[in-house]
C-alpha cells in the first residue's frame, strides 16, 4: 500500500499565494509519475500539472506562469506552488502517485494513489 497525505490548502483572497505538499509513505520503490488535480463543484477533475521521472513538468494551459510544481526524491514530496490565485482556481486539490511498489517482498506492483484532497478557496 502506498498512502498520500497532503496539506496546504486554504482560504485566500485573490493574487495571493498557497504552497501544496504531498507526501507519501508505504511500501514503495519508486515514484515514477506524480501529479496534481483539481475539482470544483459540477466540474470534472482536471489535470492541473504532473511531473515525471526525470523532472519533465506538464501543466494546463490555465495555470502555466502561476502554479510551479516540484519534488523531493528523497522526502517522497511533492509540491505545487501557486502563485497569483484567481477565484477560479477554487477547488478541491488532489495529488496522484504512479509507480512500483513492493508486494510482500516477492514483487513490483504498479500502484496508482490518490490524496484524500484539499480545499483551496480564492476570494474576489
Amino acid at each position: 500500500q502506498v498512502q498520500l497525505v497532503e496539506s496546504g490548502g486554504g482560504l485566500v483572497q485573490a493574487g495571493g499565494s498557497l504552497r501544496l505538499s504531498c507526501a507519501a509513505s508505504g511500501s514503495i520503490f519508486s515514484i515514477d509519475t506524480m501529479g496534481w488535480y483539481r475539482q470544483a463543484p459540477g466540474k470534472q477533475r482536471d489535470m492541473v500539472a504532473t511531473i515525471g521521472g526525470g523532472s519533465k513538468t506538464n501543466y494546463a494551459d490555465s495555470v502555466k506562469g502561476r502554479f510551479t510544481i516540484s519534488r523531493d526524491n528523497a522526502k517522497n514530496t511533492m509540491y505545487l506552488q501557486m502563485n497569483g490565485l484567481k477565484p477560479e482556481d477554487t477547488a478541491v486539490y488532489y495529488c496522484n502517485f504512479r509507480g512500483l511498489r513492493v508486494a510482500n517482498g516477492l514483487e513490483f506492483l504498479e500502484y496508482d494513489s490518490w490524496g484524500q484532497g484539499t480545499q483551496v478557496t480564492v476570494s474576489s
